[in-house]
């Protein structure tokens, strides 16, 4: 499957930007000691709503020498001036989790909500697989066997959205290096054909096809992600085309990029560690739902902790040239 770019339009840009409304800041509280969350309430909005996503900050977050600006926190401190953002979406490498989701509840308010996801690291490290096992995800679907817990999807307003444990198997949560064998891919499908909703977005750690950074062409994890296992990788991929997905939506490469794959979306978010890592800007993305259009704006900073500036917008779903970057630019095919 290759890369397929289009010519963008600069004059797209400004519509894309006034489909994605104002926020207000959301104040915050000091976080409970143990996983605690709540299903965020769904208003009836005119305006839809927007969550963010941010990933691969593993080791840069929580109290202590990483609570800071420089890192994590910093990322969490730009959502909050944006406003008013129903959840976060974390898909995965997040390890410690609960250093995360401390941050975020410092910055971000006590009630407000997070879903994570398991990255490769979380599987390695049993504390972190014990304790996304009994984070209260709120009212969702549960995953099939081996993974009840940490595969799940649910329902905002006209959105579905699903998020996969990409190491669960039949007996365990923490069962392959990184796939969706036929287990996962058969909950997968049954799910994606029982909603009835507008839109689906499908989260995961890896990506289907790992891409350079969108700012330096840095690539990571080519050969180890979901294309390891380019049979079920195809599947996969195939499955979300057919059932009409708007984007898949993964980390793991600390590299952000946002392209379109036979017809696919595959956004990654990068990763939201600040100066954790000097090889790719730190990075988080705000997805704008407003009725038949998901838009989204990329956040990142300048690579030394400084501000977070949008440097891309984006249309998911059809009508608008698919790919609205600020700076022009092709990615090379893989």
């Amino acid at each position: 499957m290759g890369v397929r770019i289009r010519n963008l339009q600069i004059v797209v840009i400004l519509a894309a930007l006034m489909l994605i409304g104002g926020l207000r800041v959301s104040t915050s509280a000091a976080p409970p000691a143990e996983p605690a969350s709540a299903p965020p309430a769904q208003k009836a909005n005119s305006d839809g709503f927007s969550f963010a996503v941010t990933a691969d900050m593993r080791e840069y977050s929580g109290p202590g020498i990483c609570d800071s600006s420089l890192y994590f926190r910093g990322a969490c401190e730009a959502i909050a001036d944006l406003g008013d953002t129903a959840f976060m979406v974390g898909p995965g490498d997040i390890d410690p989790p609960q250093g995360v989701y401390w941050t975020i509840t410092q910055t971000l308010g006590i009630t407000y909500t997070w879903y994570p996801l398991p990255g490769n690291h979380e599987t390695e490290t049993l504390e972190d697989m014990a304790w996304l096992n009994a984070f209260d995800y709120g009212s969702v679907n549960p995953g099939p066997t081996g993974c009840p817990t940490t595969t799940y999807s649910f329902d905002y307003q006209n959105v579905h959205f699903v998020m996969l444990n990409e190491y669960c198997d039949v007996l365990s949560d923490t069962a392959t290096t990184g796939d969706v064998p036929d287990h996962l891919y058969d909950w997968l499908e049954t799910d994606l054909m029982s909603t009835t909703q507008e839109h689906i977005l499908v989260f995961g750690h890896e990506p289907a096809f790992p891409q350079p950074d969108a700012d330096n062409g840095r690539l990571r994890h080519v050969g180890d992600s979901l294309d390891q296992y380019p049979a079920n990788r195809d599947r996969f991929w195939d499955l979300l085309k057919q059932e009409g997905v708007a984007a898949y939506i993964c980390g793991h490469t600390h590299n952000y990029s946002a392209v379109k794959i036979d017809g696919m979306w595959q956004l990654d978010a990068g990763h939201a560690r600040g100066i954790g890592d000097p090889g790719a800007k730190s990075t988080f993305i705000v997805i704008h739902v407003n009725g038949s259009h998901i838009t989204f704006r990329t956040y990142r900073d300048n690579h030394d902790g400084g501000p977070y500036t949008v440097t891309d917008v984006g249309l998911l779903t059809e009508g608008i040239p698919a790919y609205l970057p600020l700076v022009l630019r092709a990615y090379p095919a893989p």
